[in-house]
């Protein structure tokens, strides 16, 4: 088996993430965050890190949408 042929396995933690728009998701733990994201203070298993974001992001609208015009 190759390396290219190896299955790929789940991240065992993850990191809740944040973007400037106040969106929340999800990232494995120890990668590299994309630009414009940033941890949120939360880290844990997969179901743990949503339960938090369930809780945590109640206004599912963009923060720019929010502002006033």
């Amino acid at each position: 088996m190759s390396a290219h042929d190896a299955p790929v396995r789940a991240p065992e933690a993850w990191l809740a993430v944040v973007n400037d728009e106040g969106q929340h998701s999800l990232w494995a733990a120890g990668e590299a965050l994309p630009e414009g994201w940033r941890a949120a203070g939360f880290e844990g298993c997969r179901e743990e890190c949503l339960a938090w974001i369930e809780q945590e992001w109640t206004d599912i609208t963009p923060l720019s949408a929010r502002r006033d015009p």
